[in-house]
């Protein structure tokens, strides 16, 4: 069965980072994974020419996506017609209010599921702007380059362990579900790809007292990974505050448990408000 209807000629623009996906047995992956039920709100990020889009409406016979690319709005919404019910928001994605739209989400719990396949550009912009509305969402099912999957799931003492991970995971359990090749898209990227799953943690179980000061502390932690924590946060705290924390100051970043960031931002924050 072909995911790419005959309504579609627009090619894929490279400005855009686009890469339609089309290999079947990936996009039955992703559906499964995703798993819709009655009363989910579902909402896709750049449905592209609908290689998920309508494998998700046969499913679940509702689905929103938001798309940017104008050319790509008439062709997906013509052909959605004969698999469900489908809601487009032109939009650049890092402007949507993702809690706006989880108010009128179907399901008991006031939430949506996010999915897509994400362009590479924009992927950590996209993460990030998700972490924002984490209350609102129940989980979120992206496909992205493999590197960045890597980065978000790392743990302490990996190469790639660093601020994505640490931010996503203070937030949310992380799993990488599969890899995909370059070949399963038109045009094939230079990159391999992966789909993984998020799922935002309870508010009550994530500890943070200060997000802004978490955020920040983490930021300072790895902009010089080759730097200890004494020296890398120098702007926030000195080494006498790291060691009230219970965190060794002569330590750099990557050796850093998420739990440890936590503890240490909201140490700083009440050192702050004493």
């Amino acid at each position: 069965m072909s995911t790419r209807s005959p309504h579609f000629s627009e090619p894929a623009k490279k400005h855009l980072g686009q890469h339609f996906l089309h290999d079947r047995g990936i996009i039955d992956n992703i559906v499964h994974a995703v798993d819709p039920r009655p009363g989910d709100r579902l909402v896709e990020i750049g449905p592209g020419q609908g290689a998920i889009t309508f494998p998700l409406l046969d499913r679940h016979r509702e689905l929103t996506v938001i798309e940017f690319d104008r050319d790509l709005i008439f062709p997906l919404t013509e052909a959605a017609r004969a698999h469900g019910t489908l809601e487009v928001i032109h939009r650049d994605v890092l402007t949507v209010d993702f809690t706006a739209l989880a108010r009128n989400a179907g399901d008991e719990g006031g939430q949506i599921r996010l999915v897509g396949n994400l362009p590479y550009n924009l992927s950590s912009p996209i993460l990030f702007h998700a972490l924002e509305h984490a209350t609102a969402i129940r989980d979120m099912h992206f496909m992205l380059q493999k590197e960045v999957v890597d980065r978000m799931a790392a743990g302490p003492g990996s190469k790639v362990y660093g601020r994505l991970g640490v931010m996503l995971q203070a937030y949310c359990h992380v799993t990488p579900l599969f890899d995909v090749p370059p070949g399963a898209f038109r045009p094939p990227p230079k990159v391999d790809s992966a789909v993984v799953r998020l799922v935002p943690r309870a508010p009550e179980t994530i500890g943070i007292d200060d997000p802004a000061l978490y955020s920040a502390v983490v930021r300072d932690a790895f902009g010089q990974r080759r730097k200890t924590l004494r020296n890398a946060l120098s702007n926030q705290c000195d080494a006498a505050a790291i060691e009230a924390a219970g965190v060794r100051p002569d330590a750099r970043a990557e050796q850093i448990e998420v739990a440890d960031f936590v503890r240490l931002a909201n140490s700083l924050a009440r050192q702050r408000n004493a």
